[in-house]
């Protein structure tokens, strides 16, 4: 009895940290490498913070490929612990993040989550609408594309009939 109890605690020392593990959120290795400076895009327009290493992520507003390189507009969102963008309407404004690689705008669609780590260049005036703009740009080392969201439904049209709740529903006629 007393060696049930030692092996069955070890077992239970041993299962917990494997439990609490797959709880936690973990960074894509991709995005954790560096030191990223604390800056906000609103930060970025007004002063000169050109060559700070930063990552910032959102949801993508339009992809322009071009010839050397590709931008990605990205609407800013704030990053949760796992570096993905929350899906809220808090936003501190848009950058744009240009890498020398060519993003498919099929996949790399609007409306996607990216988090991109890449060094701050000077900032670049646009147009959204007719609204003048002045965007945040980021040289990316990275424009990490998150996996979309699975969605579950249900699989039992409503109201479902469960052949394991048998006396009380079911499809058929009362036995009695």
């Amino acid at each position: 009895m007393a060696i049930e109890k030692k092996y069955g605690l070890r077992l239970l020392t041993l299962a917990i940290p494997f439990f609490l593990g797959a709880c936690t959120a973990t960074v894509p290795a991709r995005l954790a490498q560096g030191p990223f400076a604390n800056i906000t895009q609103h930060m970025a327009q007004t002063e000169n913070l050109v060559g700070q290493r930063v990552r910032w992520g959102g949801s993508i507003a339009s992809v322009n490929p071009a010839k050397n390189e590709t931008c990605i507009q990205v609407v800013s969102h704030p990053l949760d612990s796992a570096a993905r963008p929350e899906d809220s309407d808090q936003t501190d404004g848009r950058f744009v993040a240009c890498a020398p690689a060519f993003y498919d705008p099929a996949v790399y669609a609007i409306g996607r989550d990216v988090t991109v780590v890449g060094i701050l260049q000077s900032p670049q005036s646009d147009k959204i609408g007719k609204y003048d703009y002045l965007f945040p740009r980021v040289a990316a080392d990275d424009i990490y594309l998150w996996p979309k969201p699975k969605i579950y439904q249900n699989y039992y049209p409503y109201p479902y009939y469960s052949p394991f709740a048998y006396p009380m529903m079911g499809p058929w006629p009362e036995p009695w």
